[in-house]
């Protein structure tokens, strides 16, 4: 493949020799005389190399281009150079994550020694990435049935383009099959983009994942590129999907229609590459039936549904990830060897595992650390919890204590509403004053932990 040269320079001359250099080399070579006007390129299209003037209209704008570079196309190698060089300009260059700082005059075999390096590097360095052993992959495989009949799933999706949607309780690992489904499609080239759309306040989610013009709002002081930006070419994985407004929803669906967008803003379309990938632990037709998710965008994302099964589903599996987690756990902390007892392993097959993966691996790393001796075996008698153990978290089941504290707190705040709402007769004005809370404040409340119906005046 032909590598595209991006030549950035204030002085005509110097680009038209560049370019000359380059072209008789036989790259391709695009042309920029200013900082901002690299960026606008880049935004278009990444070339494989950047060649930068770092004394365009003062050292700012070469050292401000130079920044952003590195921050928003960091797979992007860019050879500085300059005519006002010295070893402090070259130290403070490389610092700031130029790949090589080169001194005008130049001479063709100095610039195609480093363009030729720069390219060899992101060559090498993509190679790496690829090679790179992916250690949570075994966590989504095993000798259980269900995990057999996903990964023939998974193989047979994931060469193609189509939308995905993975479905499953919280801990069954619905990112980890997200990664897998990307690592064998073709674009396992550039990285996954992963955003937990549960974590994005509301008034931050469009710029989040469509990016923003400088001056679009308040604090905007730069253009950003949002993740369908970062996607191009690649895979967008959206999880949690069914805690995004209806509003949102419904620019996610034109641009996974349309494969085109705009910035918040901004009135240029900009032109995208990106497979979708989405994940959600609701069920999404009982969502839609109660108005709270899209039925467009459900049917444009189910277009090959995967339902990852609960650990319960499958506990032929338990042994194997045991002792992953354990081998894991052991090598993080610097810990002594230990290994499972087999008639422990027998009785973790027998747990209902509530949390999934994610409690397994929780109630293993904490055997490996308490656990005296070569053997685990079970939880020690000093660490078992009583009723009257000083510290015990009452009223708490298992299945929170292996939740994230984001989760966690979501699943206090559900229960904690839904009891005041019912000692106070179902009235939400009753309910704010008793838990000194503003009546518009628990109205959204209640909306974001997906009481609707007690919002719109229907709840029981």
């Amino acid at each position: 493949m032909t590598e595209t040269i991006l030549v950035v320079d204030d002085e005509k001359d110097i680009r038209l020799t560049l370019s000359g250099i380059l072209a008789d080399e036989g790259f391709l070579v695009a042309q920029a005389s200013s900082g901002p006007e690299a960026l606008e390129r880049l935004e278009v299209s990444a070339p494989g190399v950047v060649i930068l003037d770092l004394w365009m209209s003062g050292a700012e704008q070469g050292f401000e281009a130079l920044a952003r570079m590195r921050e928003e196309y960091p797979q992007v190698p860019v050879i500085v150079i300059s005519g006002h060089g010295n070893v402090e300009t070259a130290v403070k260059a490389v610092k700031s994550g130029a790949f090589d700082f080169i001194q005008k005059p130049l001479s063709a075999d100095t610039i195609l020694l480093a363009v030729n390096r720069a390219i060899k590097y992101r060559r090498l360095d993509k190679e790496n990435r690829l090679l790179r052993p992916d250690g949570d992959s075994s966590l989504i495989q095993g000798p259980s049935p269900a995990m057999s009949s996903l990964m023939k799933t998974l193989e047979l999706v994931a060469p193609t383009t189509a939308p995905v949607l993975i479905s499953g309780e919280n801990g069954v690992g619905k990112e980890l099959v997200a990664k897998t489904i990307h690592r064998l499609s073709p674009r396992a080239d550039q990285p996954m983009i992963a955003v937990n759309c549960a974590a994005i306040p509301e008034e931050l989610v469009e710029s989040e994942l469509f990016g923003h013009e400088r001056g679009a709002f308040t604090g905007a002081e730069r253009r950003r590129q949002g993740r369908f930006d970062l996607a191009n070419h690649s895979t967008l994985f959206l999880d949690e999907i069914a805690d995004m407004s209806l509003k949102t929803q419904a620019k996610i669906l034109r641009v996974i229609q349309e494969q085109k967008f705009e910035r918040v803003g901004g009135t240029r379309t900009i032109n995208v590459d990106v497979r979708v990938i989405a994940a959600s632990n609701k069920d999404l037709e009982a969502e839609i039936a109660r108005g709270a998710f899209r039925d467009d965008l459900y049917y444009r994302l189910n277009v090959v549904p995967i339902v990852v099964p609960p650990l319960r589903q499958r506990s032929e599996d338990i042994p194997n990830l045991a002792k992953v987690f354990l081998e894991r756990c052991l090598a993080a902390n610097n810990l002594e060897p230990k290994e499972l007892d087999p008639g422990f392993l027998t009785e973790l097959q027998k747990k209902p595992w509530p949390g999934n993966v994610r409690e397994l691996k929780n109630t293993i790393e904490r055997l490996a650390i308490i656990s005296p001796g070569p053997v685990i075996r079970g939880t020690p008698p000093e660490a078992r919890e009583t009723p009257d153990q000083p510290g015990r978290l009452e009223g708490l089941d298992e299945a929170i204590l292996t939740m994230t504290f984001r989760e966690a707190r979501a699943e206090f705040e559900r229960r904690y509403l839904l009891a005041q709402l019912k000692a106070h007769g179902h009235n939400i004005t009753q309910t704010a004053e008793s838990i000194a809370m503003d009546r518009t404040t628990l109205h959204k409340k209640l909306k974001t932990l997906g009481f609707k119906d007690w919002v719109e005046g229907n709840g029981p």
